[in-house]
């Protein structure tokens, strides 16, 4: 009788131990253990990250790291940490938190445009992804990648097709680079290349020229004309005469590209730079800033006329006049010089 009272009490013993084991387990995988308020946060694992670098990141965000990590070590996540940007949602517990940060890599959008130098749009790409400014200026001008692809230096910059782009977080340089040139492949489809052996240009001139159609208009609807007047020129053979183009390889040639430059004076004029197109004819050897969607359809798809001059139109702000002889753009020209004169503007 004595022997089954032990048993029957080493039988209970057992089974509140195991109730207790149990509901460890159950609070361990199964309790919210989120102590933040917003709805969700993220998570950013770094290519070859450790355990406890990811544990850096969590500490803050949860209430009881201590249950994270027996969890994280019963199910070998703490081996087996994958690179990536994780979703940690409000009131998830730690089996959860430990599945989304394991296998539940989340895309971003990125997106950039308007960037003058490939030095720039490394830096707003950087702020997006993993990778760092540093290794994709070097993947971005790679000698050997570039030679491959029919770019150069002066090019490159119009590989990069501005828009909003699918991306992992933890996308490297390469890999973001790459990905570029067959958007880039992607953009020139049959009809666009159909559109600018119309016009007499290779992709790499159109967009050499939509650079300087962006800096001369940021009305939409006006760069369509604005890009007839420079085929018009370069058909007859005329300088691009284009002050964007002088304000550019003013920053080039003192490197800087902050600088801002309201007017060009005649002494501007004399640069020697193959980017000055008062003095060198044709077009410049490389882009000026990148170019939007809409200033490569515009040299795509430019509005037929027999314009050849325009300038800064002060009772539209924002748009220009247009002038088909030289007479007439003096006239409008002095109009422009007499209002900026008043205006104060010497730079």
């Amino acid at each position: 009788m004595y022997i089954k009272k032990i048993l029957i009490a080493i039988v209970l013993i057992g089974l509140v131990v195991s109730g207790v084991v149990a509901y460890n387990i159950y609070t361990i995988m199964f309790n919210s253990n989120t102590a933040f308020n917003s709805d969700e946060t993220y998570v950013f694992v770094p290519t070859d990250a450790t355990y406890k670098e990811v544990r850096e990141q969590l500490e803050p965000l949860l209430k009881d790291i201590g249950s994270f990590d027996a969890l994280a070590k019963k199910k070998k996540y703490n081996t087996n940490i994958k690179a990536g940007r994780y979703i940690i949602k409000k009131n998830m517990n730690n089996n959860d938190i430990i599945n989304s940060i394991r296998s539940n890599n989340i895309p971003l959008q990125l997106s950039f445009n308007n960037q003058e130098t490939l030095e720039n749009l490394a830096g707003r790409i950087a702020s997006q992804i993993e990778a760092d400014s540093l290794s994709l200026i070097k993947v971005m001008k790679d000698s050997e990648f570039l030679n491959e692809n029919n770019f150069s230096n002066a090019t490159a910059l119009g590989m990069y097709i501005p828009n909003s782009y699918e991306f992992f977080w933890n996308t490297s340089a390469e890999q973001f680079r790459d990905r570029m040139l067959k958007e880039y492949n992607r953009f020139w489809s049959d009809t666009r290349l159909n559109k600018a052996k119309a016009v007499n240009l290779t992709p790499t001139q159109v967009t050499v020229l939509a650079s300087i159609v962006q800096k001369e208009t940021a009305k939409t609807d006006e760069r369509p004309r604005v890009a007839g007047v420079y085929l018009n020129r370069l058909k007859v053979g005329m300088p691009l005469q284009a002050d964007p183009t002088v304000i550019y390889a003013i920053k080039k040639s003192t490197n800087d590209f902050d600088q801002v430059i309201k007017r060009v004076l005649y002494k501007d004029l004399e640069l020697d730079s193959p980017y000055n197109t008062y003095k060198y004819a044709g077009l410049p050897p490389g882009l000026i800033t990148m170019p939007d969607i809409s200033s490569i359809d515009a040299v795509l798809n430019p509005e037929k006329h027999d314009y050849y001059y325009f300038v800064a139109n002060v009772k539209n702000f924002g748009y220009h006049k247009f002038a088909k002889t030289l007479s007439q753009h003096n006239v409008n020209r002095q109009e422009y010089v007499r209002w900026i004169n008043e205006q104060g503007v010497n730079r």
